[in-house]
C-alpha cells in the first residue's frame, strides 16, 4: 500500500480543495437551498475519478449513483450530499459556507456530516487508480440527498433499482473519535417508530367553570400516555419487548471495552443520576442494545402568557419508540394501538409519523474484523465498536433487507459539533479517512465472506 499511501501524500491540498469546494456549495434539504446544484457538483467529481454515473430520480432529490472498476466482489459507499440548516448563524465563527481552514481543522455546515467522508471515499479511489492503475473490486457510490430529513425515498430507490444496491459490503456514512482520539466504528442503527396521538373530548375549548362535569381532553391525554410505561421505565405495552435478541458474548465483550464518562455526562446535562441509578456495564447495555419509548411533546390548550382559564377539547403528543433488532416498527404500532384499545382508550387517535426497521451486522463479520484492523493499524490504537448506535438512519432499507453487511466510519472527531454552529473535521483525521478506504478497497476481495 505504500504506493498508494505516497499518493494520497502527495494530493493532500488537491483533497483538501476538493473538499473546500463541495463544502462552499450549500444543500440545505429542509430548506431546497442548492440541491440541484450539489447533486450536479457531486456527480462531476464522480465521473473526475473514473465512475459511470447518473441522477436516479425519487419522489424528492435525486440520489446520485456511481460505479466503477470489475471484479467478483462489490463494495458499496453510502453517504449523502445534503446538510442540516445552518442556523443560528450569530454563533458560527465563520460563514459556514466558507469552508475556512484554521490550525489545521476546517470548518463549515456539513463537513462532518457527511461530506468530508464522501470526499474521502473519492479520494481514496482517486489515489488508488493513479497509483496501481486499476481497481482490485467493483465500486458502486450511492449518495443521497435526503439523509438530514429522514431519508423518506430511499427505500423507494432500493426498491426500484435492485440492481444498483447489490454489493457484498457497504461503508457506511460517518464515523468520529472518541475522548482519548481512539476511533470509533458502528455496525448499526436502531430503527423508530414516530407517532402522534390525539385525545379529543368537546368540539371546542370551553370556560374552565366547566371542569366540573366536562372531560379535559387533556388530562385524558395524560393518562392514556402514563399507561405506556411503569415507574421504572419499563414500556408496559403487551408484546414491545419480545422480539427483542439476546446479548452475545461479543456484545458484552463490546460492553466492556466501551468508553463512558458517567460523571461527565451527568455533569454536563445537570442531572443527578441515570435512570433506575443505572451506572456501569447495565446503563451502556440499556443505552445500546435496549428499545425506548420517549414523549418527544405534548400539547393541549393553552400555553402563553399571562393567564386564560380554559378547559381544553383537543390535547396531542408525539413520541417516538427507538427500536432494537428485531422489532418491527408497523409491528409495535399495531400493539400501540391494541394497548390503548385495551386500557379503555380506543377512541384516542394514533397516526404514524414515520417509521424505520432497526439493522446490525454482527462484531464477528469478516468485513467488521477486517475494518476494525485497518483502522488499528492506521491509527495506531485499538478502535471503539459500537454494535449499534442508539439513533437511526436508512440502513436497513438500503442494506440489512438485502443482506449486505454494513460498518460505518468516517473522519469526525469528538468535538466535530456536527448539526451544531462551527461544524467542523480535522485534515490529519481527513487524510487518515482517505488512507483507511484506500486500504479496505485493497484488501476486501480477499477477505472471506459470511
Amino acid at each position: 500500500m505504500q504506493d498508494v499511501l505516497q499518493i494520497i501524500e502527495e494530493r493532500k491540498e488537491i483533497y483538501m480543495q476538493w473538499l473546500i469546494d463541495l463544502c462552499r456549495q450549500p444543500s440545505v434539504a429542509a430548506q431546497n437551498l442548492g440541491m440541484a446544484e450539489t447533486a450536479a457538483l457531486v456527480e462531476k467529481m464522480l465521473q473526475e475519478v473514473g465512475a459511470q454515473t447518473r441522477q436516479v430520480p425519487t419522489s424528492g432529490f435525486p440520489v446520485v449513483y456511481g460505479e466503477m472498476g470489475e471484479g467478483e466482489r462489490t463494495l458499496l459507499f453510502y453517504n449523502h450530499y445534503d446538510v442540516q440548516p445552518p442556523e443560528p448563524l450569530d454563533e458560527w465563527h465563520s460563514p459556514p459556507f466558507a469552508a475556512e481552514v484554521r490550525d489545521g481543522t476546517i470548518y463549515a455546515r456539513g463537513v462532518g456530516d457527511n461530506k468530508g467522508n464522501l470526499v474521502a471515499r473519492l479520494g481514496a479511489v482517486d489515489a488508488y487508480v493513479r497509483a496501481r492503475g486499476t481497481l482490485p473490486l467493483r465500486i458502486k457510490f450511492i449518495f443521497e440527498g435526503e439523509e438530514e430529513i429522514g431519508s423518506p425515498h430511499i427505500g423507494e430507490f432500493a426498491e426500484a433499482h435492485p440492481d444498483l444496491v447489490a454489493a457484498d459490503a457497504c461503508v457506511w456514512e460517518a464515523g468520529y473519535s472518541d475522548p482519548d482520539g481512539r476511533r470509533e466504528m458502528s455496525l448499526g442503527v436502531k430503527g423508530i417508530l414516530y407517532v402522534e396521538i390525539e385525545a379529543r373530548e368537546a368540539n371546542t375549548d370551553l370556560h374552565s367553570m366547566w371542569a366540573t362535569v366536562v372531560p379535559n381532553a387533556a388530562w385524558r391525554l395524560l393518562r392514556a400516555l402514563e399507561s405506556l410505561k411503569d415507574a421504572n421505565n419499563r414500556v408496559m405495552i403487551p408484546g414491545f419487548y419480545d422480539p427483542v435478541r439476546p446479548l452475545t458474548q461479543a456484545d458484552e465483550q463490546a460492553l466492556l471495552e466501551m468508553p463512558f464518562n458517567e460523571n461527565a455526562r451527568r455533569e454536563q446535562w445537570g442531572i443527578p443520576a441515570f435512570n433506575n441509578n443505572l451506572s456501569g456495564v447495565p446503563l451502556l447495555t440499556q443505552h445500546i442494545f435496549m428499545p425506548t419509548c420517549n414523549i418527544c411533546g405534548i400539547t393541549s390548550g393553552y400555553t402563553g402568557p399571562g393567564m386564560k382559564t380554559v378547559l381544553p377539547h383537543r390535547a396531542t403528543a408525539k413520541l417516538d419508540f427507538r427500536l432494537v433488532p428485531d422489532q418491527d416498527p408497523h409491528v409495535i404500532f399495531e400493539h400501540l394501538t391494541e394497548h390503548l384499545r385495551q386500557q379503555g382508550y380506543g377512541d384516542i387517535e394514533v397516526r404514524m409519523l414515520s417509521a424505520e426497521h432497526p439493522a446490525r451486522t454482527p462484531i464477528e463479520h469478516p468485513f467488521a474484523l477486517l475494518c476494525r484492523e485497518i483502522t488499528r493499524e492506521l491509527s495506531g490504537k485499538e478502535p471503539v465498536v459500537y454494535p449499534i448506535i442508539p439513533a437511526t438512519g436508512p440502513m436497513h432499507a438500503l442494506c440489512a433487507r438485502y443482506g449486505i453487511p454494513t460498518v460505518s466510519l468516517g473522519v469526525g472527531n469528538v468535538n466535530s459539533r456536527v448539526h451544531a454552529p462551527n461544524e467542523n473535521i480535522l485534515l490529519e483525521d481527513y487524510y487518515m479517512g482517505i488512507a483507511q478506504i484506500a486500504t479496505i478497497i485493497d484488501r476486501f476481495p480477499a477477505t472471506a465472506s459470511q
